[in-house]
């Protein structure tokens, strides 16, 4: 049974960082791409960042590049989401995420080319 199971969210102020880590079991982690989706209240759920397994390419949403980094280890199974210099906007939850059908970095950041899902880790800015 896969299960994904985020943490490290929390309360943070405009500018400050936060490491967001993504448990995986039930799976062999390096055989998937793998993503960090984020919703906030009112929106659509959107994709931030993927390591895809052909080649493992990051890709990041425009609204996050030089200030996010996603990161594996595939020895312990684990997703990371190193977060610096936040925004207000940047508040949601977190999801981790992963799939097998992504072609592109493009189709990677895609809630399509997902299959499973972690329950989320919320994340909330506020000074």
């Amino acid at each position: 049974q896969v299960q994904l199971v985020e943490s490290g969210g929390g309360l943070v102020q405009p500018g400050g960082s936060l490491r967001l880590s993504c448990a995986a079991s039930g799976i062999t982690f390096d055989y998937y791409d793998i993503a960090w989706f984020r919703q906030a209240p009112g929106k659509e759920r959107e994709g931030v960042a993927c390591i895809m397994r052909s080649d493992d390419k990051t890709t990041y949403a425009d609204s996050v590049k030089g200030r996010f980094t996603i990161s594996k280890d595939n020895a312990v199974n684990t997703l990371y989401l190193q977060m610096n210099s936040l925004k207000p906007e940047d508040a949601a939850v977190y999801y981790c995420a992963i799939g097998e059908d992504a072609i592109s970095g493009y189709v990677c950041l895609k809630e399509y080319a997902m299959d499973y899902w972690g329950k989320g880790t919320l994340v909330t800015i506020s000074s």
